[in-house]
């Protein structure tokens, strides 16, 4: 492996001990972004859409630039794209506004066993509030979706389909071309989470034709603070907006309001402008490396840790192998709670995972919570600045843990 990464990350300089394998938490972010937002606040500092003097006419360009940026990252029109505070906003955004898209006789909304609460909860109230059926594809033993069962679940009643491209805890890359075909058939509107998969591969939402999809800037090395919903042109037309405030309306009386068309109407207030901003330098690290490179390098990372921890005695993986998964390793050793685990591997400058990775409902499903005295999965999440060497690190810890705890 030629390539390194680490050197283009402050933090690794910073904190040369440090192995973080939890970038599917949040990834470290390379220096022409920190450089990106030092340089907004000390010398471009201005708000957007509002002033018509040099300094906020520049920030308001830079800022609808890297709405042109994303819009070219993902290959959608430019006012296809909303800004929003993360990836939990987006779908709340959504599950508030789309009922007005959906036809009557429609009553069904279908998830899949691996959502994140970001794309469960949201949905979970839509049912209540509007006595929706919520209904979910199930998996096989492999840890994949079965996608005979998805047959079988959308169905003309179904009005929505909403899953993640990549699961956060089984790292499962999922089809998504034929969720969508099933859901186009019905007549159904299609969602993606695309949180844990936009860092790793390219996406091309006109290709896979999906009504709206949504992901985090800090996710994709990008700063915090910033999320991103696309959605089709015509659909968002016809949403009302979620937040109502500044910057969403194009005249206003004591009585009523004219409201901006789409993307504004649904960017109510300040938003996070600098770190806006800073994203687009994120996207430019990414498209300078390509996502050839960073598939090649991950790919072979990924192998490596899998074929090291396999090794493992006593190891329980949760991952459907290689070809089927981004670079995360979800896992369990007989007997030591994940907590333990990641405590030790703490000591170690070990960064991973433990718990529940805000898929309670899926550990369940896994009979690793509640079921057994086991609460949650240790996860091991892999980047372009990790190594060899931090998995060398990580297996060794793991053997020392055994040891500590006599197994």
């Amino acid at each position: 492996m030629k390539d390194n990464f680490k050197k283009d990350f402050p933090i690794f300089a910073n904190l040369p001990k440090l192995v973080y394998l939890d970038s599917a938490a949040t990834s470290q972010r390379p220096k022409v972004v920190i450089d990106a937002l030092k340089n907004f606040y000390e010398k471009e500092n201005a708000n957007i859409h509002r002033g018509i003097y040099t300094l906020s006419e520049e920030a308001t360009k830079n800022y609808e630039l890297v709405r042109e940026k994303i819009a070219d990252f993902i290959n959608a029109d430019t006012d296809e794209i909303i800004f929003t505070k993360n990836a939990t906003e987006g779908f709340n955004l959504l599950s508030n506004t789309i009922k007005e898209l959906i036809p009557n006789g429609k009553n069904e909304i279908v998830l899949t066993d691996m959502e994140h609460h970001s794309n469960l909860l949201p949905w979970q109230n839509f049912a209540k509030r509007y006595n929706f059926k919520l209904k979910f594809i199930p998996l096989t033993k492999n840890y994949e979706l079965d996608y005979d069962k998805a047959k079988e679940i959308i169905n003309k009643k179904t009005a929505i389909i909403s899953f993640t491209f990549v699961s956060n805890v089984l790292g499962t890359i999922n089809d998504a071309n034929k969720l969508i075909l099933l859901a186009n058939a019905q007549n159904a509107l299609t969602i993606i989470d695309a949180s844990q998969a936009i860092q790793h591969f390219k996406i091309n939402v006109k290709k896979l034709n999906c009504d709206f999809l949504v992901f985090s800037s800090h996710k994709m090395m990008g700063p915090t603070g910033v999320g991103v919903l696309y959605g089709k042109k015509k659909l968002l037309e016809k949403m009302p907006p979620f937040l109502v405030g500044g910057g969403t309306i194009d005249s206003v009386d004591y009585e009523n309001a004219v409201y901006l068309e789409p993307p504004r109407k649904f960017e109510a207030g300040t938003p996070n402008f600098a770190e806006v901003i800073a994203l687009g330098n994120s996207i430019d690290y990414l498209k300078h490396i390509s996502f050839d490179k960073i598939q090649k390098y991950e790919a072979e990372l990924f192998e490596y840790a899998l074929e090291k921890l396999h090794k493992i005695k006593n190891i329980k993986i949760y991952n459907p192998g290689k070809n089927k998964s981004a670079p995360v390793i979800s896992f369990n050793i007989q007997d030591i709670h994940p907590h333990d685990i990641a405590h030790i591997l703490n000591d170690k400058n070990i960064a991973i995972r433990a718990g529940h990775h805000c898929c309670m409902p899926l550990i369940k499903k896994l009979g690793i919570l509640g079921a057994c005295k086991v609460s949650g999965v240790c996860r091991a999440s892999l980047s372009i600045y990790n190594t060899k060497e931090d998995l060398d690190k990580l297996i060794a810890a793991l053997k020392k843990a055994q040891e500590i705890f006599g197994k």
